[in-house]
């Protein structure tokens, strides 16, 4: 098999193949290419994975977190009409596409996995809604381009929760609006935060540690002396 991470029209047959199109239970607005449990892709073990040159498909998922935020902008779509959006480690590209549905002047949704990539520009062409979706990692960079960030479910790794917390944080010093989904994690930071909703997202077992995720949109404060 040609290698998904090398070229894109493979990236976006395997995301065809291997997906099908479903409707995330919080967020059944909005269909996706998602893994089933009828799909190779649901059983496949991370040393299949490996072996096949493809990384932990986080992308054909719909998460908690990235459902409860989806919610959240479709029911408050105020708080994105008119603005620069970043859909920060996109997935499946499931909020970025809300936004877009909301009326945001721009929407980029960013991530670095080429079948994420390929999921996100076929999730948008399935709803018919324009995305620029970029093979980025904006972590680091404090340019002030945004009005709106959107971050749904980053505090699984405590590495990976660090590190975009504290740019999250300096993105909101710089005046952006910062959101964040997030279903209790471990590493969510317990300073910095304000809750805006609480949503009970049903989840699969296989996935996660309970049939529903008790799951909360916060938004994120500026970091202190900014």
């Amino acid at each position: 098999m040609d290698n998904p991470e090398r070229d894109p029209s493979v990236a976006r047959a395997f995301v065809r193949n291997n997906t099908a199109i479903e409707t995330p239970t919080l967020v059944p607005e909005i269909p996706l290419h998602l893994a089933s449990k009828v799909m190779p892709l649901w059983h496949a073990t991370e040393e299949e994975l490996e072996q096949m040159e493809i990384p932990p498909p986080y992308w054909a998922f719909a998460w908690a977190g990235g459902q409860a935020l989806t919610r959240f902008l479709l029911d408050n779509p105020d708080r994105v009409r008119g603005k620069r959006v970043l859909d920060f480690a996109a997935g499946s590209g499931l909020s970025a596409i809300a936004a877009a549905r909301c009326g945001a002047r721009e929407v980029v949704a960013s991530e670095i996995d080429p079948l994420a990539l390929a999921a996100i520009q076929l999730n948008a062409e399935l709803n018919q809604v324009q995305l620029h979706v970029m093979d980025e990692d904006f972590l680091g960079r404090g340019d002030g381009a945004w009005d709106l960030l959107l971050a749904g479910d980053v505090c699984y790794e405590q590495p990976m929760a660090d590190r975009a917390f504290a740019w999250l944080a300096q993105q909101a010093a710089a005046g952006a609006d910062v959101l964040m989904g997030d279903p209790g994690r471990s590493y969510l930071p317990a300073q910095g935060l304000e809750a805006l909703a609480v949503y009970r997202v049903p989840t699969n077992r296989e996935l996660e540690d309970s049939e529903v995720r008790r799951t909360t949109v916060w938004r994120i404060l500026p970091s202190e002396g900014d």
